[in-house]
């Protein structure tokens, strides 16, 4: 099997602390590809996407990059416009992702992060060595959540009804980090998730790590 980053996959339902994750891992120098943010890139003046999203939803493009929120409107609610938007989108996050591992392997890297929000929703679990779920109280997921702009809890429901729920994604995954408790707290378990998956030894697809599910980490 060709060498390449251990690939740990980094997940979480919204607003669980998953994004405030993601740049502690940054901060300790694992490369992180974050699927949300290639996205917007797609979105934005000069973006792959601007194009072929223009001629599917037009009059979503402002400025000569795609308005997200009036794009937001019109598949939010619709499951046929939102297929045609991810049938545009899926294949120019997936080419990006495999330039980021590409890029990696060539600088020899050890590990590396995939934060994809939607990552067991996809299956993006099986391109991964492991997986880390970000987790939190439910109280507290509601009250991260309903403070973004924008945000209902008309459109919180429908968002968290797509989303595997928090207590599915924690037993399946292979870390679960639990966010609310601090950035001291938050390092302290992510810079432990490290130790492991660095020191672990990796057999086909799968770190060897101790059964039983998922575990804080």
């Amino acid at each position: 099997m060709k060498k390449g980053p251990i690939i740990l996959g980094l997940t979480g339902s919204i607003a669980m602390g998953k994004s405030e994750t993601s740049k502690i891992f940054s901060r300790l120098g694992v490369p992180v590809f974050d699927a949300d943010a290639s996205v917007h890139q797609m979105l934005a003046k000069g973006g792959e996407a601007v194009t072929a999203v223009s001629k599917m939803f037009p009059g979503v493009v402002q400025g000569d990059a795609v308005d997200r929120r009036i794009l937001g409107d019109l598949v939010f609610g619709n499951a046929r416009k939102l297929k045609k938007l991810e049938a545009i989108l899926h294949p120019l996050v997936a080419k990006a992702r495999k330039r980021f591992l590409r890029l990696a392997g060539a600088a020899r890297v050890q590990v590396v992060v995939m934060d994809v929000p939607l990552l067991y929703e996809t299956d993006g679990k099986d391109a991964c060595h492991a997986v880390v779920v970000v987790s939190a109280p439910k109280c507290v997921q509601r009250s991260r959540a309903l403070r973004r702009p924008g945000m209902s809890e008309k459109k919180l429901e429908y968002i968290l009804d797509k989303q595997t729920p928090d207590h599915l994604k924690r037993k399946q995954a292979d870390f679960v980090v639990l966010s609310g408790l601090g950035k001291r707290s938050a390092l302290t378990k992510v810079s432990s998730v490290l130790r492991t998956v660095q020191s672990g030894q990796v057999s086909g697809k799968k770190l060897v790590m101790p059964a039983g599910g998922g575990r804080s980490a």
